[in-house]
């Protein structure tokens, strides 16, 4: 098996989403293309000038700095020749040469998997859809991915942990770079219910929106059908349903009002053919003769799983959602995220370290590394801005 560096050397020079597969057919190797000249480059009609440049320019130092510092992460290097790379994934135009993985990665080929996607802004009815669709899929045996971002996708990942089964989340930048720490805890808590978080990013390779869109691929190859549950007709949940449409892969749309304009893309799915999910069954009927490792015996409808008390439910878990209050909601929604985005110095490193749990003064304190009084007025100026909420005992969350 040819060695990672080479495959990293590749991922370099070509970046991601390129097209490498006829690049090797003509070369026999990624090796061999590693050991060409630069005459043998030029000659060839399936490398690019500018590819020429970037081949040129990369080295293989560059490629062990990496495998050195995915050994400092502890992560795993998966290549494109690998025994664990996913037949689905390689199955893709545009397949991923390197995938950096932090967990335990699945065996995507013999396990139904559900990609669910949708907007970070949702609204309450949305995220619910999405945690007990999830839910009710996971306990009946499927995998769920999505992209570990706040919203549809913190939502369908907590769906999935809650019900006992495996979620992965496919991440838009690399491991070790500081990006959405208010989902730390979420991340941590996939890896240790038996999932992984994966990405094709070098270490500490930064999120750009122009990475986002390369994801997406990712997490519908991955998948035999993915789940929109609420998009704009301009998001990137429509992107990855245009990946699915693509790559083969069965297209599923939560219904919603005909009213807000947050879901004329999941409206414009199903006017397109998409299958309007109203249950983890409608989903799952699909698969069920495909993997025998889907139980549909343990299926529950919406209400039920909606419904079921949690151990640490609390009022805001147990309101019911309607159509009458999603506006409302994401006015609420949307009204702070602006304020958080006007946050800077001592207040947003808090505000950063603080999630939906609540978490403890001392454990503030801690994370922030910041001295008690500052990180108490700073919790203060927080609260009055109306971005996190306070409990007994000092206790803190976002609100």
């Amino acid at each position: 098996m040819t060695s990672a560096k080479y495959w990293i050397w590749l991922q370099l020079c070509l970046g991601q989403g390129a097209f490498f597969t006829n690049i090797l057919d003509e070369f026999g190797s990624v090796e061999k293309l590693y050991n060409s000249n630069i005459i043998d480059w030029r000659m060839s009609p399936a490398l690019t000038v500018k590819q020429i440049e970037a081949l040129i320019r990369f080295k293989l130092d560059d490629a062990e700095k990496i495998i050195s510092d995915c050994e400092k992460l502890g992560c795993e290097i998966i290549t494109f020749e690998s025994e664990k790379y996913p037949d689905c994934l390689r199955s893709i135009s545009n397949p991923p040469a390197v995938l950096y993985v932090d967990g335990e990665f699945g065996d995507f080929d013999r396990n139904a998997v559900i990609g669910i996607v949708g907007t970070r802004k949702a609204s309450s009815y949305s995220l619910k859809a999405a945690e007990i669709m999830a839910k009710g899929m996971a306990q009946c045996g499927a995998v769920i991915i999505s992209g570990g971002a706040l919203g549809v996708d913190s939502a369908s990942h907590k769906g999935a942990i809650e019900a006992g089964g495996k979620t992965y989340a496919v991440l838009g930048n690399g491991f070790g770079a500081d990006y959405l720490k208010a989902n730390e805890k979420l991340r941590n808590e996939i890896k240790a219910s038996g999932g992984a978080l994966i990405s094709e990013y070098p270490p500490y390779t930064k999120a750009s929106k122009f990475n986002f869109p390369m994801r997406n691929r990712l997490i519908s190859a991955l998948s035999d059908g993915i789940l929109v549950v609420e998009a704009g007709v301009k998001s990137g949940s429509l992107i990855t349903a245009g990946h699915a449409a693509e790559q083969g892969r069965d297209i599923f749309a939560i219904p919603a009002s005909i009213f807000d304009k947050n879901f004329q893309g999941t409206n414009k799915l199903i006017d397109d053919g998409a299958v309007v999910a109203t249950s983890p069954q409608t989903v799952l009927s699909f698969y069920s003769e495909k993997y025998s490792s889907l139980d549909l015996s343990k299926v529950k409808t919406p209400y039920e799983l909606a419904t079921t008390p949690k151990s640490n439910a609390n009022a805001e878990e147990k309101k019911q959602v309607s159509f009458d209050g999603i506006m409302k909601d994401r006015a609420e929604r949307v009204k702070l995220q602006s304020e958080a985005l006007k946050l800077d110095g001592e207040e947003r490193e808090i505000f950063e370290i603080l999630g939906e749990d609540y978490l403890g003064i001392e454990d503030i304190i801690k994370s922030s590394n910041i001295p008690a009084q500052r990180v108490l007025v700073s919790l203060t100026m927080l609260e009055m801005k109306g971005l996190i909420e306070s409990a007994s005992g000092k206790r803190y969350r976002l609100k």
